[in-house]
């Protein structure tokens, strides 16, 4: 397996949005912008809009993210969070699918859900629901969680040690698979109508599930569903978690702010891969990017300027606070970085500083915060439709990523604009498909059909050719 192709026979760049059921995802204080209709996340209207705005750009998904838990090491208190939006108030991202799938025939959806709180049984009915419904455009990003307030409002008195979660994970996922590969053969339902077997139950099996963290010894409860087991989205950055990404993921978010990171990034997990025995190109790697663009580079850069008066410090630091696992409140916003006694915000900033060539200035506190008040943790491109173009293409061909996660400044307006200005140039450069590819979301995404692949570590729980 290799990477796709456009019709130009170049390697194509792949698009998701990156998105969440929430107001503030990325860029705080930016839901204040007059353009932004953010607010209106709860409502299905605003959620058909985007899909069918990013159909028609051509956009492989539409990645959502979620966590369960506010955002409360900032302060010790979710307060902050709660005052600036920083994805809290949250709603679940499964139940906005349906609707989204209903208004487009081609978008695919990854969907954010964690292994620590839920039972794979129920869960799996659900993937398994979202597949039929969707016809097969759906991908599953598996988290094993990192706020101990889910963890606290879940009955614990902490999350599961680092490795310890992805050991958990590895038999949860084997629980998944065996309920949604290895349970119903591909011709048990019948539907006869003349003898009024509906399923022949000689052709559905029970696991007989017995592990360390999960007993499921029955039969599943969903037939055989376009994909059977959805694609699988993994964004692990440690050693353990790219472990867990050869094992397991066909689709890869990281978000490193530089191309440096970047590239080294993309390495490792591609040795993982291969470690576990399949193709290094088998996973489609998506970085994070954010893009600020219009009609010229100069329109763009008065957009990122109009943009930057919104910014909100204390939801930046909210959100730096809950990924760093560091209580940034007890620092002063103008205090220099280097007064601060912290391995980890060193090194964070240190990164900022080679992405944004301020590499000589003296940080602050302030300038942490600002930094991720546009796009979050991830880099920025500014520039016309052109200009972006041509620096995803140096991205991809400098990192080996397949394709970008993009996040919003304002939402949908960023989509429209990445569609409007960014897309038909890619196009023109023959790094863009014109038009989708059949099938699941898959296929669309490997050419190789619908179900897993061999090599695969789920495929061994196949029934599929069972007689």
């Amino acid at each position: 397996m290799t990477y796709p192709t456009t019709e130009s026979g170049k390697r194509e760049i792949l698009f998701n949005a990156f998105d969440m059921n929430c107001v503030v995802h990325q860029s705080p204080g930016l839901w204040r912008h007059p353009e932004d209709r953010a607010r209106e996340y709860n409502t299905l209207g605003y959620w058909t809009e985007v899909a069918q705005i990013l159909e028609r750009g051509l956009f492989d998904g539409l990645f959502i993210a979620d966590v369960l838990g506010p955002y409360d090491v900032f302060g010790s208190n979710p307060e902050a969070a709660l005052r600036s939006g920083a994805q809290i108030p949250l709603q679940d991202p499964f139940l906005l699918v349906s609707a989204m799938a209903a208004v487009t025939k081609n978008l695919g959806f990854g969907i954010t859900a964690g292994t620590a709180y839920e039972h794979p049984y129920p869960f799996s009915r659900r993937l398994g629901t979202l597949d039929h419904l969707t016809g097969g455009r759906v991908g599953w990003n598996v988290v094993t969680g990192y706020l101990p307030s889910a963890a606290q409002n879940m009955g614990q008195d902490d999350q599961m040690e680092h490795d310890r979660r992805y050991d958990h994970a590895d038999e949860y996922l084997d629980v998944v698979y065996k309920l949604l590969e290895g349970s119903w053969e591909d011709d048990a339902v019948l539907a006869d109508k003349a003898s009024g077997v509906f399923t022949d139950p000689a052709k559905v099996h029970r696991i007989e599930h017995h592990g360390e963290f999960f007993k499921t010894p029955g039969i599943g409860v969903v037939e055989p569903s376009p994909q059977r087991t959805p694609v699988i989205y993994q964004a692990g950055a440690s050693a353990r978690g790219r472990a867990f990404a050869g094992k397991h993921a066909e689709a890869v978010f990281i978000n490193p702010p530089t191309k440096e990171l970047a590239k080294a990034s993309v390495a490792k997990i591609r040795q993982s891969v291969a470690e576990a025995g399949r193709d290094p190109y088998s996973v489609r790697i998506f970085a994070m990017q954010t893009i600020v663009t219009g009609p010229d580079d100069a329109a763009a850069q008065a957009k990122y300027d109009d943009l930057a008066q919104y910014i909100d410090a204390e939801g930046g630091l909210v959100l730096m606070s809950g990924w760093m696992g560091i209580d940034l409140s007890q620092f002063d916003l103008d205090q220099p970085i280097g007064d601060v006694k912290s391995n980890a915000i060193q090194s964070t900033v240190e990164t900022f500083q080679k992405a944004s060539g301020r590499e000589d200035e003296v940080w602050t506190v302030r300038q942490l915060a600002e930094w991720v008040g546009v796009g979050g943790f991830g880099p920025v491109i500014i520039g016309g439709g052109p200009t972006a173009a041509q620096q995803l293409i140096e991205w991809q061909e400098e990192t080996d990523v397949d394709g970008f996660n993009l996040a919003y400044h304002i939402t949908p307006g960023t989509f429209v604009d990445v569609v409007e200005h960014v897309v038909p140039e890619l196009q023109k450069l023959g790094r863009y498909k014109t038009e989708y590819a059949p099938g699941t979301l898959r296929n669309k995404l490997f050419g190789a059909g619908d179900h897993l692949p061999a090599e695969h570590h789920g495929a061994q729980f196949q029934l599929r050719r069972r007689s």
